[in-house]
């Protein structure tokens, strides 16, 4: 009997519950008026409008509050919750409406009995349903909470079906696969059906979680796949590494929700193994903000090219700490012998960059420490322009001086025709590096007494994308957190887009990249197309198996929220200013033709820029930053929390 209920379309059923909704109504109140009355009289007269109401009344409501779109074999606390307030907006509605018509032989206290046993028989009828609807019938087990279809009926399905069902952590309900051949057949004694069977399945299993077990299809096909899977809203998981399932080093607790990767993702490029080792191996390597997003990958990927020494500079004690330790683990896991060196300072510090310089002699510099939070750069303007523009100053004056041979800059999209101080100062970072590289013997500002021209050896390039994904700041890790926490996910603007790539793909490009300069270079990763970010919300939250709330589905789970754009966003990222960039032999990286000022123009230009930063000038940093870096359009408010401050002391 219960697998007949179940098998019937949802419209049958939301009609029953309706229909018995109605007769409860109608119980209630009758065993209202007999409780009041002391009667059990047949209703008469007035009477049948009390009955007409409660029908009229109880079922918009409990629509409206969408009991009927519940499945009852999984209702919870939650839905209780639901129907105490529906109940309750009822019967308030009910007993006002008996008041004010003052009905012969309707006393008025029905309408305070009647929505009370209404309440417990509804609820009641839930429970019941629950209970019967789930008990155990053959091998199913509804009472568990995640019901799952493995996709993939090849040995990575079934080697994940075996230890689910060793572990009877999941109620696992069948394969799904596109193989013609493999459907209608059973795995571990589980059937494998196909693709146009996952609606029933849904409607009879109500399946909350599909596993991709499909470790070796093309990323193109995997998007194909959740295209599909985004219209029936359940939970989308990902497989553990099936290495460390075959070593018994993964368990169920390892699969994981879909990674943002397998949304925006696009074909690997196989790194060329010549250009990551060129500048890397047998080599020492400065990675300047080593425990940050980008830096910290960086440092993975220069250890599996076996360096001699890698030198990690972080201004930030834990992160340096963080970093060190995973770079131990990964060093004895690659069995890499390379010396792992903790430096805590800042760029902001020329002498103990200097010093760092000096004492160990890098041969290659990766400078990836920046601050790179473009409303909190805004708001911060000259720490803003300290860090990211005369931090790579300090740290390409001490390479220059100490003779390493490569400097690699990682820059950002935001500095092609920047809208706020954050791209402004990476393309000025950008302009330094690229006047040195031209300069055969700069003269530096400050410099000791007697001192004259270094000659500059040093190849300076520039690697320059767009965002990458869940590092620290991104908007992917912000949706994931929303996403848990019940909404709404925020968007600022309908419009805005953004170019995506993993912080692997970025940190094996940088060195790619870095390692084909001839000095003064200015390298753009193909990000591919950019992404729409309220696509992206919407793709997170219906793969994470729930509906969007919009005036199209009032009761969908979570709502996307429209902030407004935060002072210096912009809608569109850009990744050139010019045109027709120069193709390299790397497919993903271009070159690009930049204009630049020469050094000793530029240098002078840096002085009076140094001088307003120290006095927190913000007026006269914008207005250098707008001289020197083309197409640079300010923010038309000045949002400096400092200078806010001191004009509102002022007025």
């Amino acid at each position: 009997m219960q697998t007949y209920i179940i098998k019937l379309s949802r419209r049958v059923k939301q009609f029953i519950v309706g229909a018995v909704d109605a007769l409860i109504s109608v119980a209630a109140t009758w065993m209202a008026f007999y409780l009041r009355l002391d009667s059990a009289d047949f209703p008469h007269g007035y009477q049948w409008h009390a009955y007409q109401l409660a029908i009229i009344l109880s079922l918009p409501i409990l629509m409206r509050f969408g009991l009927y779109r519940a499945v009852f074999r999984y209702t919870g606390m939650a839905a209780m919750a639901t129907i105490v307030k529906a109940i309750a907006l009822y019967g308030a509605i009910f007993f006002t409406i008996l008041v004010w018509l003052a009905l012969p032989g309707v006393p008025r206290t029905l309408g305070l009995i009647q929505p009370i046993l209404f309440l417990f028989m509804v609820a009641g009828s839930r429970a019941f349903a629950r209970i019967w609807l789930t008990r155990t019938t053959g091998n199913r087990r509804f009472e568990r909470e995640a019901r799952l279809l493995i996709y993939g009926a090849g040995a990575a399905g079934a080697q994940i079906a075996e230890v689910i069902q060793r572990k009877r952590q999941l109620n696992l309900i069948g394969f799904l696969d596109d193989d013609p051949q493999l459907v209608g057949k059973t795995i571990n004694a589980y059937k494998v059906h196909c693709l146009a069977d996952l609606p029933h399945m849904i409607e009879l299993y109500s399946v909350t979680d599909i596993l991709l077990a499909m470790p070796t299809i093309s990323r193109s096909r995997r998007n194909e796949v959740l295209a599909v899977l985004r219209q029936y809203h359940v939970r989308i998981r990902s497989l553990p590494d099936l290495s460390e399932l075959a070593q018994g080093k993964a368990t169920i607790a390892d699969i994981h929700e879909l990674d943002i990767v397998d949304l925006l993702g696009r074909e690997p490029v196989a790194p060329n193994p010549a250009l990551i080792s060129r500048n890397i191996l047998g080599k020492v390597i400065l990675v300047t903000g080593a425990g940050g997003s980008v830096g910290s990958e960086l440092c993975r990927q220069i250890i599996a090219a076996r360096p001699a020494k890698l030198l990690l500079l972080e201004h930030n004690e834990f992160s340096l700490y963080q970093i060190h330790s995973d770079l131990i683990a990964l060093a004895a896991e690659l069995n890499a012998p390379v010396e792992l060196i903790q430096l805590l300072g800042s760029v902001r510090d020329y002498e103990r960059i200097l010093e760092v310089c000096t004492v160990w002699k890098p041969h290659t510099v990766y400078h990836a420490a920046a601050y790179k939070h473009v409303p909190l750069v805004e708001y911060n303007a000259a720490e803003g322009v300290r860090n990211n523009v005369f931090g790579t100053y300090n740290v390409a004056r001490a390479a220059v001086e100490s003779g390493v041979a490569d400097f690699v800059l990682i820059s950002t999209d935001k500095a092609v025709r920047p809208t706020n101080i954050m791209g402004a100062s990476k393309r000025l970072a950008e302009m330094i590096l690229q006047a040195l590289a031209t300069s055969a013997a700069p003269t530096f500002e400050n410099a000791p007494a007697g001192a004259g021209p270094v000659s500059c050896r040093t190849r300076f390039a520039m690697v320059r994308f767009g965002n990458v994904l869940d590092s620290s700041g991104s908007v992917v890790p912000l949706f994931r957190q929303q996403i848990k926490e019940g909404g709404p996910v925020t968007v600022t603007d309908l419009e805005v887009t953004r170019y995506f790539m993993t912080i692997p793909e970025a940190a094996q490009l940088v060195v790619q990249a870095g390692a084909m300069t001839e000095g003064g270079d200015v390298f753009v990763l193909d990000m591919g197309a950019p992404v729409k970010i309220i696509d992206l919300a919407y793709r997170m939250i219906e793969l994470s198996g729930l509906l969007v709330k919009d005036d199209n589905n009032p009761f969908g789970d979570i709502e996307i929220k429209v902030t407004g754009l935060r002072p210096g966003e912009k809608l569109y990222e850009e990744l050139l200013i010019g045109e027709n960039p120069q193709a390299t032999a790397h497919p993903r990286i271009m070159k690009a033709q930049e204009d630049f000022l020469p050094w000793e123009v530029l240098s002078s230009e840096l002085q009076l820029l140094a001088r307003a930063v120290e006095g927190n000038q913000v007026e006269v940093i914008r207005t250098i930053l707008e001289r020197l870096v083309i197409g640079y359009l300010a923010h038309p408010e000045l949002v400096d929390l400092v200078y806010l401050k001191e004009n509102a002391a002022l007025v």
